[in-house]
């Protein structure tokens, strides 16, 4: 857990006050923010890192038997059959001509509550989300930078796998280990490896496989999540390195609880409330991963599109890795 007191956190726009903001930069309306250094003419150089046609997808499964990882609050997602054959074993199916059986069913779930796209106005502080629109915009249903810009675009660029957890020689990071941006361009050097401006950086930290490795109790016991780390540094390359999307196996993206201001999820807002990068979160990394580690192919071309849910705060996602 943080080691520091939470009465003592300073509010998130005390900590971020100096962050620096895209706001305007795509204009006054813009509502996909880095997603727009995806152009065309990067999406064509992105697909020639397909060598073997090689293709993982990366959304965990929903209404799993064995759970639905989902952050502390919500509730997995559940399915429930509403035809098969057994109405018509008690005589109570439908009659169509010629004999036609069928399956159907109903789920109910939280958009977040599995592989999920973030919108841009899923966080905020100070009374304003993404681009300065009022926070007011969300009452109801987010009526601006909700998912479905996002969505209705889609995102398609080159990925890179960073697999933090095996560059540590872990299975899984520790319940609040940190790394930070250093750490990211380490382990792509060690994996022989580049980070590009533009890159859709994908990162592996073991946490969501341990999910289904332990038992319920366990996983959520004293929540707190490894991942990156807040820090001006980290900020400032984030942003000069153009990320258009962070997609990582936790629920959060970031370490739970900042260890050293205590604020919870800053990068949060300094990452997509403020630069406009796209979070992606609860990624299924580790088939990806042993493939990667075997043939030593780290990037890809990575294709995505959330649901288009209309006023939602994200949406879920299954994600396409193409090597």
């Amino acid at each position: 857990m943080s080691t520091v007191d939470k009465k003592t956190a300073p509010p998130v726009g005390e900590l971020l006050k100096d962050s620096p903001k895209n706001w305007g930069k795509w204009g006054a309306d813009d509502e996909v923010g880095s997603l727009n250094y995806l152009t065309p003419e990067l999406i064509v150089k992105a697909a020639s890192s397909i060598k073997s046609g090689k293709v993982f997808t990366l959304q965990v499964k929903m209404a799993n038997p064995e759970g639905d990882p989902v952050w502390p609050g919500r509730s997995g997602a559940i399915r429930v059959n509403v035809m098969d054959e057994g109405h018509w074993i008690a005589n109570k199916g439908l009659h169509f001509e010629g004999g036609l059986h069928y399956a159907d069913d109903y789920m109910t779930c939280f958009p977040q509550g599995s592989t999920q796209y973030d919108a841009l106005g899923h966080v905020w502080f100070d009374g304003q989300i993404w681009n300065g629109y009022d926070a007011k915009t969300t009452i109801g249903g987010l009526s601006k930078a909700s998912i479905m810009p996002i969505a209705e675009r889609g995102v398609v660029g080159r990925g890179i796998l960073l697999d933090i957890a095996r560059w540590r020689k872990k299975a899984v990071l520790e319940p609040g280990e940190t790394f930070t941006h250093e750490d990211l361009k380490a382990c792509a050097a060690a994996q022989g490896t580049e980070i590009k401006p533009r890159d859709i950086l994908v990162v592996r930290t073991g946490w969501i496989a341990k999910y289904y490795k332990v038992s319920h109790a366990e996983f959520y016991e004293n929540f707190i999540e490894p991942g990156l780390t807040y820090s001006p540094a980290l900020v400032k390359w984030f942003n000069e390195m153009e990320i258009p999307n962070l997609v990582t196996d936790t629920i959060a993206n970031e370490v739970t609880v900042d260890p050293v201001s205590g604020v919870a999820l800053p990068l949060h807002n300094a990452l997509m409330r403020n630069l406009r990068i796209t979070l992606t979160e609860i990624a299924w990394l580790d088939d990806l991963a042993t493939d990667c580690a075997a043939d030593r192919q780290y990037t890809f071309l990575y294709v995505a599109a959330p649901l288009k849910i209309v006023n939602g705060a994200g949406a879920p996602v299954n994600p396409v890795v193409i090597k």
